[in-house]
């Protein structure tokens, strides 16, 4: 990264390591990133690109039928693309799609149409002799507000899939399309998991009860839908306790039809591997004991968002049948936790283990009380593995898009 671009700097040796250090904030050295052995960390796009200023609070990616990849700039309100058509490893300049979006998030393709998912809708571009079309509405009235931004992606059971987060941290929400994923046919129709007949209207709600589920894939040999959830914040383990960093764990949850994930009552109990309720907000009796345990969990509050499998990738066979899964971080842990990509390794096509995959952008993880700015070099957002078979990572703290490639042992 060309650090000249965002601020004069002022270089400090740590450890071997180089900060640049400004306005209380570091930003990564790509030699600080530590990874497994064989693989290599570079900068896809930074603000050395060309049009490199454009990268703002870069979240969700997508790469359309030529190998080109998009990405969301939620803050400004943009779809932005980032071709490489010499292959380099390295974009070649940063091109505005779309503009005046509402805190755009997750993107998709069906055909030759771009599906753009806003905060409270959903639209659609198109490429017409080499320009690109206006966004047309496609799906309308999402729920806006609270956790706000919103997923979008094409299933291989060929329907569309919605995640809309809650609008608080513990309530009961008014609206029933809050906490959920929707499922949409791919004209834009509800198709959720209950058939409603008669005159009233089909609902899109595939699964409920999942706080906030931003990240989603689909696991390349069972097919079963996995997504991230990120648990509730300032929880206690006793009736009017002291706030429990631990609890409740981030769920990594299998999304079947119908389901319900527990919140705002329940979460996850890793030893017990049961469902268990919140002493603080308790629903109905019995209720915990009929929501769906996760998959795996994560650490507490380490906010996992984008996830993808590596079945894709030219990475070494033992990885082939895992997940990658960006911990976004901790914003309130006394302890702070993620700012790191980690490793969901899956046996008999089950996840199993998460181990460490990608770390360094906490730079001082020992370090207790409120995170402050200057321990932060990055924040992962969203992984997507490219048509070069590297992995792609988005940051929205440093408005970088990093790529990662196996180089061998």
């Amino acid at each position: 990264m060309d650090v000249s671009l965002r601020f004069k700097p002022i270089f400090t040796f740590v450890a071997g390591f180089c900060f640049a250090v400004a306005a209380n904030h570091l930003y990564a050295d790509e030699a600080m990133i530590k990874l497994p052995t064989g693989f290599k960390l570079t900068q896809f796009a930074d603000g050395s690109t060309k049009q490199g200023k454009l990268l703002s609070s870069v979240r969700f990616m997508a790469f359309d039928a030529h190998g080109n990849l998009f990405v969301t700039s939620s803050k400004d309100g943009k779809v932005l693309m980032l071709p490489d058509d010499n292959k380099d490893g390295k974009a070649d300049e940063v091109i505005t799609v779309a503009q005046g979006l509402n805190y755009p998030q997750g993107l998709t393709f069906v055909g030759d149409a771009l599906l753009v998912a806003n905060q409270d809708d959903v639209v659609k571009i198109k490429q017409v002799n080499g320009r690109w079309s206006a966004a047309e509405p496609f799906i309308s009235n999402l729920p806006t507000g609270g956790h706000r931004t919103k997923t979008i992606k094409l299933g291989p059971d060929g329907y569309l899939y919605i995640n809309v987060g809650s609008s608080c941290n513990v309530c009961i929400e008014s609206n029933p399309l809050r906490a959920t994923i929707l499922r949409y046919t791919i004209d834009g129709k509800p198709a959720g998991a209950l058939t409603t007949l008669g005159r009233h209207q089909q609902s899109a709600i595939w699964a409920s009860g999942l706080r906030n589920s931003q990240g989603f894939t689909w696991h390349p040999v069972t097919g079963d839908m996995y997504a991230t959830n990120n648990g509730a914040d300032n929880r206690s383990d006793t009736v009017g306790g002291k706030v429990n960093d631990e609890i409740p764990p981030e769920h990594l949850n299998k999304i079947d039809a119908g389901k319900h994930y527990g919140w705002p009552h329940c979460w996850a109990d890793p030893v017990k591997k049961a469902m268990v309720e919140d002493p603080n907000f308790k629903g109905e009796p019995g209720f915990c004991k009929t929501a769906q345990a996760p998959a795996i969990t994560f650490i507490s509050h380490t906010t996992p968002i984008g996830i993808t499998f590596l079945d894709k990738t030219n990475w070494p066979d033992e990885y082939k049948s895992d997940a990658i899964v960006a911990l976004h971080g901790s914003w309130n842990r006394q302890q702070p936790a993620g700012y790191q990509l980690v490793r969901v390794k899956f046996k008999d096509n089950k996840p199993v283990k998460v181990e460490d995959f990608a770390t360094g952008w906490l730079a001082n993880g020992s370090e207790s009380g409120w995170l402050r700015r200057n321990n932060v070099t990055g924040r992962p957002v969203d992984v997507a593995v490219g048509p070069d078979r590297a992995l792609y990572v988005s940051d929205d703290d440093s408005d970088v898009i990093y790529r990662i490639s196996y180089q061998g042992k």
